[in-house]
């Protein structure tokens, strides 16, 4: 009789604990703290990705 006594408080106690352990391993998610803007594509990566032959359309500089 007393052995369900002390299950009847134990299984309350593990919850609360385990609950806890969980909320302290919560991940923050938030804006990124970079403020430098993402860089172009290089005409070749640009090239390679549209599967164009020639990189001559992607450079800004080149206008043969």
């Amino acid at each position: 009789m007393k052995m369900f006594k002390t299950q009847r408080f134990i299984a309350p106690i593990m919850i609360v604990l385990f609950s806890i352990t969980l909320t302290n391993c919560s991940v923050k998610v938030g804006p990124s703290h970079s403020t430098a803007k993402a860089k172009p594509l290089p005409p070749g990566q640009a090239k390679k990705i549209t599967g164009e032959k020639s990189a001559k359309n992607y450079a800004p500089g080149h206008n043969k």
